[in-house]
């Protein structure tokens, strides 16, 4: 058996070349990290759009069987859970009850009537405040 030649340094990493390595997964990692990052907030943003027309449409839905939009006392758990004295609603209007919630897990908003129209129809945006920018932006339903 051969030991300690020439082709026995050859075989493996020394510890510069997996330095060198680490640092230029850690580079690519710090450039590609926040542009996914920053993708993902957008789909969420796109989403909660498309999510406040589907809740928009079953409000509608809703509107036809009972003849009025549900309170704001009684909000939209009323498209899932039928409201007390009420023999005309034919629902669920929802899927699941977790359509009721923006992809930022929290409550949408639901006012009727609304200030400019029959119902309010809004969620926050990522931060979740009033007003903003971008991903943090309003977006309310328009009927």
């Amino acid at each position: 058996m051969h030991k300690g030649g020439k082709g026995d340094a050859e075989k493996g990493f020394t510890l510069m070349e997996m330095l060198v390595v680490l640092v230029i997964i850690g580079l690519i990692s710090a450039v590609a990290i926040p542009q996914v990052m920053g993708l993902l907030e957008s789909a969420k943003h796109k989403a909660a759009r498309i999510q406040l027309e589907t809740i928009g449409q079953s409000l509608g839905f809703y509107q036809l069987d009972v003849g009025s939009y549900p309170t704001t006392q009684g909000g939209l758990k009323s498209l899932w859970k039928a409201p007390e004295d009420n023999d005309l609603w034919n629902g669920p209007y929802v899927r699941d009850a977790a359509q009721l919630k923006d992809p930022w897990g929290r409550a949408l908003i639901y006012r009727s009537p609304g200030e400019t129209s029959q119902f309010d129809l809004i969620t926050l945006g990522a931060d979740g405040v009033e007003g903003g920018s971008g991903d943090d932006k309003d977006i309310r339903y328009a009927n």
